[in-house]
């Protein structure tokens, strides 16, 4: 039973949500039809050939469209150069920003457009003998509820540990699995082969059979902007995502001798005495990955259903484990003159390590802390408790390679 949890528990992987977008990356429905209304020169019976422009515009969101794409809305030309673009907010005239392609033959914003929103696009261009045309456009993007996002870690540029996995929480069930999973690559320089698992409707995890091999580097591609994942509900997500492993570190956890044993690259680098939970509140066993780091939490019993047990507002050199609230932690409130470290469990279910309020001193805590990287493998072991789920925050690892294969919804390729 893993029953210490702080009062706030943000998205694994500090999660860069995938939401609106600093954290996430948002795309949308794309439209194939296209062209807006034109007012090229006509004569009475229709276009007179001495007065039309051989220029053609096309807006990519269709005039009166309802779902267009937040990422691939824009306007091209054929036959013809762009000679002004104007895209803003309907009804407010709040003025979008874009950009003219070299050469003059497409047009596009500079940033994602937002959901839901309502957007008008005029455009002139002429052609070779410098006629002109013109043509607009005025839409709505899609929305929130016709579209669905997926909170994603870990986030691009970051450097990990080497058990960290590719995972994604959707905002909305997912009824079309493969077409999803399909729409999302994961790759690494290493050659390892990566597939994914399925962890009910709204969770897709990514790993390779093994822990990913110090140092190389892995990217995702997240093509999803127009997938249908169920009914009337689409994606809205394009990008690349790339990351980096770093050094191997896989520390084990002997609840027998209440000592962590620290292996980096192969080689045992610190023994650190340590204390599990009590035997009313045992750890869990198993391969946890730390999935979020926090200096300094607030750890309240009342969140994990254990009344009055503890209330602690500071709780220093934290780092997360599982989901149901076991970490990893520093302990400056234990007995001095009976010191558990080495000696016996005391705790709710986390693991820990002598420290000081604060966090501040030389203590192990706060060396583990400060070498322990998001996606770093604790294994406990010897625990009388059971094995920890393996959606249990980032814990796959506890599943069998052919275990996690069966859970793919798009191959193994």
């Amino acid at each position: 039973m893993n029953l210490e949890q702080p009062v706030t528990s943000p998205d694994i992987a500090a999660r860069r949500a995938l939401g609106a977008c600093a954290v996430l990356m948002v795309g949308a429905l794309t439209l194939t039809a296209c062209g807006g209304d034109s007012d090229k020169s006509e004569g009475k019976g229709g276009k007179d050939p001495a007065k039309a422009s051989a220029a053609e515009i096309v807006i990519s969101a269709r005039n009166g469209s309802t779902g267009a794409s937040i990422n691939r809305t824009g306007v091209k030309v054929s036959d013809g150069t762009l000679t002004g673009v104007k895209m803003t907010v309907a009804g407010t005239g709040q003025e979008v920003p874009g950009a003219l392609a070299a050469g003059g033959a497409s047009w596009k914003p500079e940033e994602q457009l937002e959901r839901g929103t309502k957007y008008e696009i005029a455009a002139t261009a002429k052609d070779s003998d410098g006629k002109a045309v013109t043509a607009k456009s005025v839409f709505t993007t899609v929305s929130k509820a016709n579209s669905f996002i997926g909170t994603y870690t870990p986030d691009n540029g970051t450097t990990v540990g080497v058990g960290m996995p590719v995972s994604f929480s959707f905002d909305k069930a997912i009824s079309d699995k493969k077409a999803v999973q399909s729409h999302i690559t994961v790759s690494s320089g290493s050659g390892q082969q990566v597939v994914g698992h399925w962890f009910g409707a709204q969770r897709l995890d990514f790993r390779p059979e093994e822990y990913w091999k110090a140092g190389s580097k892995v990217t995702m591609k997240i093509d999803l902007d127009g997938v249908k994942a169920a009914n009337g509900v689409t994606g809205v997500q394009e990008r690349t995502v790339s990351f980096t492993v770093g050094r191997s570190q896989v520390s084990t956890v002997d609840a027998d001798t209440q000592t962590m044993k620290v292996v980096r690259d192969g080689r045992t680098v610190k023994s650190v005495p340590i204390s599990t939970g009590s035997p009313e509140f045992t750890t869990y066993n198993g391969q946890m990955v730390i999935s979020e780091k926090y200096k300094k939490i607030r750890m309240d019993s009342r969140t994990v259903a254990l009344a009055n047990a503890y209330d602690i507002p500071d709780v220093p050199d934290a780092m997360r484990l599982t989901q149901s609230g076991t970490f990893i932690h520093g302990n400056y409130w234990y007995n001095q003159g009976n010191p558990p470290f080495g000696r016996t469990g005391t705790s709710h279910g986390c693991v820990g390590l002598r420290d000081v309020k604060g966090g501040k001193g030389d203590t192990p805590a706060k060396w583990f802390y400060d070498n322990s990287l998001i996606g770093d493998v604790v294994i406990v072991k010897n625990s009388p408790d059971k094995t920890v789920a393996p959606d249990n925050g980032l814990n796959g690892w506890n599943m069998s390679w052919n275990e996690w294969v069966a859970g793919s919804a798009a191959g193994t390729s």
